[in-house]
């Protein structure tokens, strides 16, 4: 049976007695254990079923290396408090649908737990065997921050683009795509996600106030129970994340994206969140990994000091 691996102990690099770092208060956890904690780390180092360039599979190694040297202290919420470190899923050979079930079989384990997962990953195939778990038990709405649709047909096996037509095949109730391209998904896919009453909001419905933004994208969940937040990191502008599997120009900044996530994670029915295709070999200056823990440590501030 798929399992976690042991965590390594996490270590904050500053030699200022003063400063408090991820690294000197992310603790390390089980599964017996999590409930302990309002916030588990889950990494998943896998980049099999990757459309683009692969790389995401060195991803949660770098996000959990950033994130130990970002300090705790958000200016407004405080600092983040109560996190844990669950490990690496331990990802199986073969094909992209048996990595689909043996994923799910773990996070099932995690989201059975009291504490709000955060997946590292790893491409954006994972997105279905995250979140599905969620849909045995509740409505579900995902608010998820991408540059594509990610709505494609499975045809030979899944990929990438295909994790939110499989979540709608299995009952995701609404979704709504932030930050969203021109000319990067194909009409038959916007199409689809039309006839699924999903919403969709570019990078300029974003700019002008980026608060409002996230509001109109729950709104437009509806009255769903739970809610599950999605972040591929190639929504950012190529000039601020190059090291994703398809950077493109014209997204958003990393201002308005922190701005988004810690005002979404404040929603009081959210179920999980992830950051995905992170790909530290196609990276520059290690500025998509730091993005992303960033983008980590601004959703976890709005959780209300990890809720």
């Amino acid at each position: 049976m798929t399992d976690l691996t042991d965590p390594s102990p996490w270590t904050g690099p500053s030699d200022d007695p003063n400063d408090e770092q991820f690294g000197d208060i992310v603790e390390t956890a089980t599964l017996a254990t999590a409930a302990e904690y309002d916030v588990v780390l889950v990494g998943e180092p896998y980049d099999g079923a990757v459309i683009g360039r692969p790389g995401a599979r060195a991803g949660p190694a770098a996000l959990r290396r950033e994130l130990g040297g970002t300090k705790t202290h958000h200016i407004e919420r405080g600092p983040v408090r109560s996190v844990a470190d669950l490990g690496d899923i331990e990802i199986p050979a073969g094909g992209v649908e048996q990595v689909q079930r043996a994923v799910r079989s773990v996070t099932a384990r995690v989201h059975a737990t009291s504490a709000v997962p955060v997946f590292l990953g790893g491409d954006n195939s994972l997105t279905f065997p995250n979140a599905a778990p969620l849909l045995a038990h509740e409505t579900v709405g995902a608010v998820s921050f991408d540059a594509h649709l990610d709505c494609r047909a499975v045809r030979d096996e899944p990929t990438s683009g295909t994790p939110y037509r499989q979540l709608h095949d299995a009952g995701l109730d609404a979704l709504a795509v932030v930050g969203a391209r021109h000319f990067e998904t194909s009409t038959a896919y916007h199409d689809y996600l039309a006839e699924q009453g999903g919403t969709v909001l570019p990078p300029a419905s974003v700019a002008g106030d980026p608060a409002d933004a996230v509001d109109d994208a729950l709104a437009a969940l509806g009255d769903v129970d739970a809610v599950y937040v999605s972040l591929d990191l190639d929504v950012l502008d190529a000039a601020a994340a190059p090291g994703v599997s398809a950077p493109t120009p014209g997204g958003l900044s990393t201002r308005e994206l922190f701005r988004m996530l810690g005002r979404v994670a404040s929603d009081d029915r959210i179920a999980g969140f992830e950051v995905v295709e992170c790909a530290p070999p196609l990276d520059a200056g290690d500025r998509t990994a730091r993005a992303g823990a960033r983008a980590v440590a601004h959703f976890l501030s709005g959780l209300g000091g990890s809720r």
